[in-house]
């Protein structure tokens, strides 16, 4: 007898993934027609006469040995080279190979979650949200982030590979062992894009947690990860270095560090559900007031007490939050580095985790309340059509220089206050 349920459960998941890259690829369809920007563009690409020749050997050994712009990212060189090789410098086309890996991030962003819990719906919320998110603009439309889209991917590489060691080890497979070696890889691939995947080996230790529910002792699971740990380890020690060889580690107190964590804390959360008054560049302040510091102080205390209460009965609570909070520390600033107090692309990775905890907690309340399950099946489109709306709006804030600096630099504790005239993106 055919399999009827598995076909349906295939179709489904073809169709969930054309929704995902069309809606993508639509409200990203105009940023081919953006040009190169004056922030960090000339470093990366127009400027470097190394990356504009192209794949070359010399090349390939700078990209190994460069920390010019204070990172150590081999891997975001090769790729600039290569889109040199087969574009040159025509924007449209690096622009072009950014887009097409935050297509395929969204892919498989919705293929791993959907694996891992055979939840095809939520997990194509989950995706969706990733995919249409207008704080990720920025990660996508300005090319010389490719570092976020490209690190992503091996993110994201790493967890499926992953997962599919958790599968083989349950059941004592041959081929545990090279699933193992294969994410140790993926890991560092991605680390040679990003330091910022620092954090990959906690978030396997959360997916231990839920969705994967591993039973093997709490020791197992941390020594299994100790080979990632040291990876982690190395990559940071080499990520402080490079940015100490520019100069670019701040000076700032600890005390301020510590307040600028709280409040980015809290902005980045309230950004997730209302992302208004976006900026390219949000200034690190002198000072915080009090208020704005305890307020987020006591947010995110009462988030984190509620989260641990509900998340012996709903673990993706826990594995959401603790993703957001954890994924974030590389870049809020308690070693501070740059002279911003926050940044959009900082969510790219972040975003996940709310996104988790949204997708599974209607999901839950659609069950607790079958009745309003049409009302909420509305309000997630209705998110997902504001989502699509406003990125396909700060995309235009993308188009060249002088549109990108229109957009006036906001304190972040000033970001819900009323718009400003001439500034882009985006509610």
């Amino acid at each position: 007898m055919p399999d009827l349920n598995g076909n349906r459960e295939r179709r489904l998941v073809c169709l969930i993934g054309l929704i995902l890259a069309f809606g993508t690829l639509a409200c990203y369809r105009r940023v081919h027609r953006s040009d190169f920007v004056n922030l960090d563009d000339p470093l990366y690409v127009y400027q470097t006469r190394i990356v504009q020749q192209g794949l070359t050997w010399p090349g390939v050994v700078w990209a190994f040995h460069s920390v010019q712009g204070g990172n150590w990212n081999p891997l975001v060189w090769l790729s600039h080279m290569a889109d040199c090789q087969f574009y040159g410098l025509r924007p449209a086309g690096h622009h072009l190979t950014n887009l097409l890996l935050h297509v395929a991030n969204v892919w498989l962003l919705f293929l791993v979650f959907n694996s891992m819990t055979g939840a095809a719906w939520r997990s194509g919320l989950v995706a969706a949200i990733f995919a249409w998110h207008p704080m990720h603009v920025e990660s996508v439309a300005w090319i010389s982030e490719r570092k976020d889209v490209l690190s992503t991917l091996f993110w994201l590489l790493t967890m499926w590979v992953y997962a599919r060691y958790v599968k083989e080890f349950k059941v004592q497979g041959a081929r545990f062992k090279i699933y193992y070696g294969l994410a140790l890889f993926c890991f560092t691939l991605g680390l040679m894009c990003k330091p910022m995947l620092v954090t990959l080996p906690f978030v396997l230790l959360l997916l231990d947690y839920w969705p994967l529910q591993r039973n093997d002792s709490k020791w197992k699971l941390v020594t299994e990860k100790l080979p990632f740990l040291a990876l982690s380890l190395a990559a940071s020690l080499l990520a402080v270095w490079a940015q100490r060889s520019v100069e670019a580690i701040g000076t700032e107190s600890l005390p301020l560090r510590l307040e600028n964590a709280v409040v980015s804390y809290v902005t980045y959360l309230g950004q997730f559900f209302w992302p208004v008054n976006l900026a390219v560049f949000y200034p690190y302040p002198d000072s915080i007031p009090p208020g704005p510091v305890a307020a987020a102080a006591l947010v995110l205390g009462a988030i984190s007490g509620t989260v641990i209460w509900a998340m012996k009965r709903r673990r993706y609570l826990g594995v959401g939050w603790f993703w957001f909070l954890g994924t974030l520390v590389p870049v809020i600033g308690l070693l501070q580095v740059g002279m911003q107090a926050m940044a959009d692309r900082y969510t790219y990775i972040p975003y996940i985790g709310l996104a988790i905890m949204v997708s599974w907690g209607m999901g839950d309340l659609a069950r607790a309340w079958p009745r309003g399950r049409l009302a909420l099946a509305g309000v997630a489109v209705l998110g997902l059509v504001c989502c699509l709306a406003t990125t396909w709006a700060q995309v235009q804030c993308w188009q060249n220089s002088t549109a990108l600096y229109e957009r006036p630099e906001r304190h972040f504790w000033q970001l819900y206050g009323p718009r400003q005239s001439g500034q882009c993106a985006d509610g």
